[in-house]
């Protein structure tokens, strides 16, 4: 594989998204790029854990005997701008010395990551680590299709429209920003709702909004599960990748008079 911009001594680092679960979704260019590195970094929650984004692309990608870096990324909340837990940069550490012995020896290293590389994923805390010891490393991020895009189309339904002003939030708050945001917003998505299920739908209840909700859970995958009364999956176990789409507003195809008159 031929990196661009690249020096004969230094591989080049791609960021590819691989889409939140269906290989179908995967790009052309994320195709292109995987089935020509030779080396990929997969991140896991756990120690020799799976890889879901290794076993979507390798649904487009065949294995042709690359060789795989298993990067362990501890499931610890990020809080931008406070230190960070001493867990987790001892493990970004690591899993960047891993990939920088293949770039420094020319190789290319492609990072298959969930959804959209840009859009809360591990890739940007691999990039951070890897640019404090080489800032000159060559660097692409191949996007893909994020979660939310998915489960707004299976229902057929926009994200946002018009003049909708869009949030995109990690239910993990556990402060009055998001009932601030679901007040005083047109629509929100909450990522990764699995944890705080329970809490989230009394909160949609108390400011009127569960019958606005929708709940989707592994979409795009032959797993996937949709709520549309988001109180049925009270009590449930949900899997870590649940999305919920909340939207105030339809479309209004008539005026009211008009209604009135017809």
């Amino acid at each position: 594989m031929k990196s661009d911009n690249s020096s004969a001594q230094t591989g080049h680092l791609y960021l590819v998204g691989v889409g939140p679960g269906d290989p179908e979704l995967m790009t052309y260019k994320a195709v292109r790029i995987l089935s020509d590195a030779k080396v990929w970094a997969v991140p896991t929650a756990r120690e020799k854990g799976l890889s879901s984004a290794q076993q979507i692309a390798e649904q487009m990608v065949p294995d042709t005997g690359r060789t795989i870096l298993s990067l362990c990324f501890p499931m610890k909340k990020v809080f931008l701008g406070q230190d960070t837990d001493a867990q987790l940069l001892s493990a970004w550490r690591q899993s960047a010395d891993e990939v920088i012995r293949h770039l420094d020896r020319g190789s290319d290293v492609a990072f298959p990551t969930l959804g959209d590389a840009t859009l809360y994923s591990t890739a940007f805390y691999l990039l951070a680590m890897i640019q404090e010891q080489r800032p000159q490393i060559p660097v692409t991020v191949v996007p893909g299709i994020t979660a939310m895009a998915a489960c707004a189309a299976s229902q057929a339904s926009p994200l946002a429209l018009g003049d909708d002003v869009l949030a995109v939030v990690p239910a993990a708050f556990e402060d009055d920003r998001l009932r601030s945001i679901l007040t005083t917003l047109d629509a929100v998505v909450l990522m990764k709702v699995h944890k705080r299920l329970d809490v989230l739908i009394d909160l949609l209840e108390e400011l009127g909004l569960v019958d606005c909700a929708v709940l989707i859970e592994r979409s795009g995958m032959p797993e996937e599960r949709v709520y549309t009364d988001i109180r049925q999956a009270r009590g449930c176990t949900l899997h870590y990748f649940s999305t919920m789409v909340i939207r105030k507003k339809k479309v209004q195809v008539s005026n009211e008079r008009n209604a009135l008159t017809a």
